[in-house]
C-alpha cells in the first residue's frame, strides 16, 4: 500500500515525497491504518521496520487535521540521545512544509538552548526520560497538554533502567482516557506488557512476525577464532572486503577504545562510540559516520538500537553479545529498508557460550566456518599497551532528581573505573610476567585448534553437537581448561574457603573489639559520679586571679 492512497494532509504528502517514502512497510500501514481511528497502539516489530515514519506520520496527521487537537502536543519518549536526535531529523523532514516545530531534549548537555525552544513553542516533543522530567520539575516544560504519547524502544526503556522514571512521567501527562498512546518494542517482556497495560485503553496489538527474525539480505558468518587473534582477522577482513562502511561491536567500552586505538596505529582509521564520551562529541562523531567522513565506528550496544545509518556495508561482532536479542539489534544496522549487507561474528573461547541462545533466538543456526589464517594481517599493535581515558559526562541538572541521577551516575562509574586503574597498576608492577602471559597465550592457543575433520563438519553442525565439540575443545564449562575440570569451580571452592578464614579472622577481631569495648563501658558506668567530684574541687584550668591567689595562700 502507498501513501497516497491514505487521505492524508496535503502538505504531509510533500514531506513524505521529500523524505523519499512511497510503499508502506507493513508496520506502517497497520499503524496508520489503526493510528487514524485514533485508537491506542501496542506494536512488537524488530528494528529496521520503519516504525519510526510509521508514528510520526501518524502524529502529524493528527496535528494537521483534527481541529480539536490544535495547540496540542506530542510526546515521545526514546532511550538515548542519538535516538533523540535521529527522530527529530525524521520529524523536521516531515513537517518541513508544515508550520508544525519540533525539538529533542536529552541530558549531557546544557539547558539552555532546549529552553529557548520551549519559549518558541515546541508542537512535538522528542526526549530522554530523565531531561524531560527534569525540565517539568523546572517548570520548563508544560505536559498537561499532550494528547499524544509514543514509547519508542520500550524494552530498551527497561534494559536501561527507565522503568520507574517512565511511571514517574506519566503522572505529569493527562490521564489515558484524553490521549492517544502508541508503544513502541521490538521484544515482549512482563514489563513492556504491565505498561501496555496499565496506561493504554484497549490498544490494537500489532505483530509483524518476520519470515525470520534476521532479515535474510544479511549475509551472515561466524568464524572461530582465538581471542589472541581477533585483531588479525580484523585487519584482514577490512583488508579483503574494504568495506565503505563499518560498524564493529563490543561488550564494553573499554574494548571499544582499545580495538579503535589498534586499528589507528594499524592504519585503518576509525572512531569509538561509548556512554562516557560527552554528547557533543558523541554526535559529531554520528555526524561524521553518516556523512562518510569516518568510516569504521567501534561501539558498544549504546548504538545499536535505533540509528539509522544510510548503505551501511558491514557490521562485525567482535564480542558475541550477552543478549540473544542484540544480535538482532547489532545486525539490523545493515541490510536496512531491503538493502544487502554484511555481518561477520567472531567466535572465541571466551564467548563461544553465549552462541546457543542467539542461535535458538534466532530459530536457526548461524552459518559458521575456522577463520581462514591465510587472511590474516600482521597486528602492528600487538605488544603495546593500550592507555585508555578517563570520560565523565557533564551534569547540569539542577533539581534534585536531577542531581540524585548525577550522584547515581558518579557512584557507579566510579567503581567501573576505579577497576579499570586498580588493573593498570597491576600491570604496571609486573604482577604477571610477560613470560607467563605468554605461556597462556601458548597453552590455550594449542587447546583451540580444530583439526580438519571437525572444520569440515563444523558448518553443518546442529547448535547441540557445536556445543558437545566445544566442551570436548575447551573444557566443560569453562573455555581454556581442561576437558572435564571445571577451573572456574575450584576457584570458586577455594575462595571460599579463603573467604571462611578469613571471616573467621574477622569475626575473631571484631569480637574482641566487642568485648573490649563492652568492658570500657562497663568501666565507664561507675566513673562519671567520681569524675564529677574531683573536677568540682580542683578546676580545669586558672586564669590569672586565681594563679595570684594560689601565690597568696601558699605564703
Amino acid at each position: 500500500m502507498k501513501f497516497s492512497e491514505f487521505s492524508l494532509h496535503e502538505d504531509l504528502l510533500k514531506g513524505i515525497e521529500s523524505s523519499g517514502y512511497v510503499d508502506c512497510t507493513p508496520v506502517q500501514e497497520q499503524v496508520l491504518q489503526n493510528s487514524l481511528e485514533g485508537r491506542d497502539l501496542y506494536v512488537q516489530s524488530q528494528t529496521g521496520t520503519g516504525k519510526t515514519a510509521a508514528y510520526l506520520v501518524s502524529i502529524v496527521q493528527e496535528l494537521l487535521s483534527r481541529a480539536e487537537v490544535a495547540g496540542k502536543k506530542a510526546l515521545i519518549m526514546v532511550p538515548t540521545r542519538e535516538l533523540a536526535v535521529q527522530v527529530q531529523e525524521e520529524a523536521e523532514k516531515l513537517v518541513q512544509f508544515t508550520s508544525l516545530k519540533c525539538a529533542s531534549f536529552f541530558g549531557g548537555v546544557g539547558y539552555d538552548k532546549q529552553i529557548a525552544a520551549l519559549r518558541r513553542g515546541v508542537d512535538i516533543l522528542i526526549g530522554t526520560p530523565g531531561r524531560v522530567i527534569d525540565l517539568h520539575e523546572g517548570n520548563q516544560m508544560k505536559l498537561d497538554d499532550v494528547e499524544f504519547l509514543v514509547i519508542d524502544e520500550a524494552d530498551r526503556m527497561f534494559d536501561m533502567g527507565f522503568y520507574p522514571d517512565l511511571r514517574t512521567l506519566l503522572k505529569f501527562l493527562p490521564a489515558a482516557e484524553k490521549r492517544q498512546t502508541m508503544l513502541f518494542s521490538a521484544t515482549l517482556n512482563s514489563y513492556v506488557k504491565n505498561l501496555a497495560w496499565e496506561y493504554t485503553r484497549n490498544p490494537a496489538e500489532i505483530t509483524i512476525d518476520a519470515e525470520n527474525i534476521t532479515v535474510d539480505e544479511i549475509d551472515q558468518m561466524l568464524l572461530h577464532v582465538s581471542s589472541d587473534e581477533k585483531m588479525k582477522l580484523l585487519l584482514g577482513i577490512i583488508a579483503k572486503d574494504a568495506p565503505e562502511s563499518l560498524i564493529i561491536f563490543c561488550n564494553t567500552k573499554r574494548m571499544c577504545e582499545v580495538v579503535s586505538k589498534r586499528l589507528t596505529l594499524n592504519g585503518v582509521e576509525s572512531q569509538y562510540l561509548i556512554g562516557d564520551l560527552p554528547q557533543k562529541v558523541r554526535q559529531q562523531i554520528m555526524d561524521d559516520f553518516k556523512a562518510g567522513k569516518v568510516k569504521c565506528l567501534v561501539a558498544t550496544d549504546v548504538a545499536a538500537r535505533g540509528i539509522d545509518v544510510n548503505d551501511l556495508a558491514m557490521v562485525i561482532n567482535y564480542d558475541i553479545p550477552n543478549e540473544a536479542e542484540n544480535y538482532v539489534h547489532r545486525i539490523g544496522r545493515t541490510a536496512r529498508a531491503g538493502k544487502s549487507g554484511k555481518a561477520y561474528t567472531f567466535c572465541s573461547e571466551q564467548d563461544v557460550y553465549s552462541l546457543p541462545p542467539i542461535e535458538r533466538y534466532v530459530g536457526k543456526s548461524i552459518p559458521s566456518s575456522v577463520a581462514d589464517p591465510g587472511i590474516f594481517v600482521e597486528d602492528k599493535s600487538a605488544g603495546t599497551y593500550i592507555r585508555t581515558e578517563n570520560y565523565h559526562e557533564e551534569y547540569h541538572d539542577r533539581s534534585e532528581f536531577g542531581r540524585r541521577r548525577a550522584a547515581e551516575y558518579e557512584r557507579s562509574h566510579r567503581g567501573e573505573h576505579g577497576d579499570r586503574r586498580r588493573s593498570e597498576r597491576g600491570r604496571g608492577r609486573g604482577r604477571y610476567s610477560e613470560r607467563n602471559r605468554e605461556a597462556g597465550r601458548e597453552y590455550r592457543r594449542d587447546r583451540r585448534v580444530f583439526n580438519e575433520e571437525e572444520e569440515s563438519k563444523l558448518a553443518t553442525m546442529s547448535t547441540e553437537e557445536r556445543m558437545k565439540l566445544y566442551k570436548e575443545k575447551f573444557g566443560g564449562g569453562n573455555a581454556g581448561a581442561p576437558a572435564g575440570k571445571d577451573v572456574s569451580a575450584q576457584r570458586k571452592g577455594s575462595g571460599r574457603k579463603k573467604g571462611q578464614s578469613q571471616g573467621r579472622r574477622r569475626d575473631g577481631a571484631a569480637e574482641q573489639r566487642r568485648s573490649a569495648g563492652s568492658e570500657n563501658r562497663r568501666t565507664n558506668v561507675r566513673k562519671p559520679a567520681e569524675s564529677s567530684r574531683k573536677t568540682s574541687r580542683k578546676p580545669e584550668r586558672k586564669g590569672l586571679i586565681s594563679k595570684i591567689k594560689s601565690l597568696f595562700s601558699h605564703k
